[in-house]
């Protein structure tokens, strides 16, 4: 049996005026996601346990089974494992946006989508002035112990990584996508112990000093010439040290030997790594509605052609959910049906080996809110009819479910699953 998860990040949402009282996933025109919900077994997800974050972090490591209390270590320590940017046991590591701040207030959280190229000359050029920054600040006792020991680390976008050697986890931050339109200083990093106060004094710090810095900078004056938004704050969050974590190999011997993950995001190939699936990257994928859904397609199906296990992240829906743009959102909805989900379904439906595709969000990205909830999402698995219930007892059966959406799947007959039992459903029933 092979195993195919296709995450559409953030797609479920709540009914909208503009779509006709109708979600997005409801609105779209989606023939190919709805044959696998009506030719499969439905149901709805708990992603994020009590007392997360309903963050793409948590909730991935959620569906895949994994206890979040205990694997858990940041978001950034994540991402650090897809950079290859390694973590000793005396340093933290965190994400780090840079975003657009428009007086008092958040903006956006990815400074307008900023490309790779302006991001690198922008996360270059704080490194270069970090000299003068730890001058100006050498009575912050990290600082005074070790000077270098701050750097920042090129990512994807507004995606970005910042470590420091002697820094401490216990910081509370607030993610940017949380606060657009509200005020930023009030979400300044604060301290969680007295242990952590250094740590939270020179990040208050570092944004404060990155305002100053890149306000002024070339990019960001060519940006605002052109009519786009500036890069004219970082803002780091969610820190932590270096995860354990046991393999999805070694979590289920029997159904997993080899795995991949494909995506455009740091954060979703980290978690990969750390899982112990190869690291699939495609040309032209952005993590944006214009991405490379033909390449990401291309690559699963190669890649489940030698893997037991592929996980195909799509980040399209959950920005156009932070951009508040909900016809957006129904068109990367009806991209992922068109040029993913049907060319996969009718390539494995010809295949002899067994495969089974479920397919989920992570979380809800609402576009009333443009941030994530921790309301329950819906999935469906669906399988190929490469055996039959003679021969294959546990095989996966239509529940009477006709559409993929929040409501329809409400019915399904799985019902409300948590922890690894959607996992355990999807390698197991």
């Amino acid at each position: 049996m092979k195993y195919l998860i296709i995450l559409a990040d953030g797609a479920a949402d709540e009914p909208i005026d503009m779509l006709g009282g109708k979600t997005p996933l409801q609105a779209a025109n989606k023939p190919n996601i709805d044959r696998i919900a009506r030719e499969g077994v439905n149901g709805r997800l708990v992603t994020v346990p009590e007392g997360f974050h309903p963050g793409s972090e948590i909730a991935h490591l959620g569906l895949l089974g994994y206890d979040v209390a205990k694997v858990f270590e940041g978001r950034g320590s994540l991402e650090a494992a897809s950079m290859q940017v390694s973590i000793d046991d005396d340093e933290v590591a965190m994400r780090c946006n840079i975003i657009c701040l428009e007086g008092d207030n958040i903006k956006n959280h990815s400074a307008g989508n900023i490309s790779n190229e302006e991001a690198a000359v922008l996360i270059e050029h704080l490194n270069q002035r970090l000299p003068e920054f730890v001058a100006n600040h050498s009575d912050n006792p990290i600082l005074a112990n070790d000077p270098n020991a701050i750097r920042f680390f090129e990512g994807v976008s507004y995606r970005h990584l910042l470590k420091i050697r002697g820094g401490k986890k216990f910081v509370r931050c607030t993610p940017p996508h949380d606060r657009i339109g509200k005020p930023w200083r009030p979400e300044m990093p604060s301290a969680e112990n007295a242990e952590s106060e250094a740590t939270a004094q020179l990040l208050r710090d570092l944004i404060l000093w990155s305002q100053e810095v890149l306000g002024q900078h070339p990019v960001n004056k060519k940006r605002v010439a052109e009519g786009k938004d500036p890069a004219n704050s970082i803002w780091p969050w969610s820190l932590g040290y270096r995860p354990q974590m046991q393999t999805l190999h070694e979590l289920f011997p029997n159904r997993i030997q080899s795995g991949a993950v494909i995506s455009a995001v740091d954060l979703i190939f980290g978690i990969g790594v750390y899982c112990g699936l190869k690291k699939v990257e495609v040309p032209g994928a952005t993590g944006l509605w214009d991405t490379n859904y033909e390449g990401k397609r291309n690559a699963a199906l190669r890649a489940l052609r030698d893997k037991d296990f592929v996980f195909l992240h799509v980040e399209a829906t959950d920005e156009a959910g932070h951009d508040g743009d909900a016809e957006l959102k129904k068109q990367c909805v009806e991209m992922l049906d068109e040029k993913v989900v049907g060319p996969i379904l009718e390539k494995v439906a010809k295949w002899k080996e067994p495969v089974r595709v479920a397919i989920l969000p992570d979380h809800p990205t609402p576009i009333k809110y443009r941030t994530h909830t921790m309301t329950p999402v819906p999935f469906a698995i669906w399988q190929n009819h490469a055996s039959t219930l003679a021969d294959d007892p546990k095989m996966i059966v239509a529940d009477g479910v006709q559409t993929f959406d929040e409501d329809a799947c409400f019915n399904g007959a799985l019902g409300l699953l948590e922890k690894d039992q959607f996992i355990r459903t999807l390698l197991e029933k």
